[in-house]
C-alpha cells in the first residue's frame, strides 16, 4: 500500500527542476487544472455533455469519448509544435456552434455529431499540448483528459437533471447563452 501511495504521490507531484522557465510543471494537477483555467475551455466541455445529453442514447458516452480522444491527438500535436491553422478562432467557433446547436435542439445523427466533436476536442488539445509543460507531458496529459471527462460529465449531468425537471427548454436557454458568451469571447478577445 505505501509503495502505491508513494508512486501516486510521485506522479502528482510537480517536476522539481524544467529545462525553461516559464513552463508549468508536468504534473497531474497542472494537467487538471489548465481546462478550467479558461472561460473558454470551460464553455465549450459543459457544452458537449449538455448536446450529449440532449442527442441521448449512444451519444451519452461516445461524445464526451471523441472529444476527449481527439483531445489527446491534438494535445500531442501542440506538444510536438505541429500547426494548427486557427486554433483560437476554432476554440471560440466550437462554444458558439455547440451553443446554438443546444439551443436549436438539433440532433444530428451520431456520425454526424462526432466528427464535428472531433474536430473541435483537436483544436482544444492542441492549445493544452502547445501551453504544456516542456517535461512531464503524459501525467499533464491524463490531468486535463480526468478534467475534460468530468466537466464533460457536469454538462451531461446538468442536461439530463434539466430534462426531467423542466424539459428542454432550459437546457435550450443554456445553449443560447453559450453562444452569446462565445461571441463575447470572440468580439472581447
Amino acid at each position: 500500500m505505501l509503495r502505491k501511495l508513494t508512486l501516486a504521490a510521485a506522479l502528482l507531484a510537480p517536476n522539481a527542476a524544467l529545462a525553461h522557465t516559464g513552463h508549468g510543471a508536468g504534473s497531474f494537477i497542472a494537467g487538471m487544472g489548465h481546462p478550467v483555467s479558461g472561460l473558454d475551455h470551460i464553455l465549450a466541455m459543459l457544452a458537449v455533455g449538455l448536446w450529449a445529453a440532449q442527442i441521448g442514447g449512444r451519444a451519452l458516452w461516445a461524445a464526451p469519448a471523441a472529444f476527449v480522444g481527439a483531445m489527446l491527438a491534438g494535445g500531442a500535436m501542440g506538444a510536438a509544435g505541429l500547426p494548427f491553422p486557427a486554433v483560437e478562432p476554432m476554440i471560440l467557433a466550437s462554444i458558439v456552434i455547440l451553443g446554438a446547436l443546444i439551443a436549436l435542439a438539433v440532433r444530428l445523427p451520431l456520425m454526424a455529431a462526432l466528427p464535428v466533436l472531433a474536430l473541435f476536442g483537436a483544436a482544444h488539445g492542441w492549445a493544452h499540448g502547445a501551453e504544456g509543460p516542456a517535461s512531464g507531458m503524459l501525467v499533464y496529459d491524463a490531468g486535463f483528459a480526468v478534467m475534460t471527462a468530468a466537466l464533460h460529465g457536469a454538462g451531461l449531468l446538468a442536461g439530463l437533471g434539466l430534462h426531467k425537471l423542466a424539459g428542454m427548454r432550459v437546457t435550450r436557454a443554456l445553449g443560447g447563452l453559450t453562444a452569446a458568451a462565445g461571441l463575447a469571447l470572440a468580439i472581447g478577445g
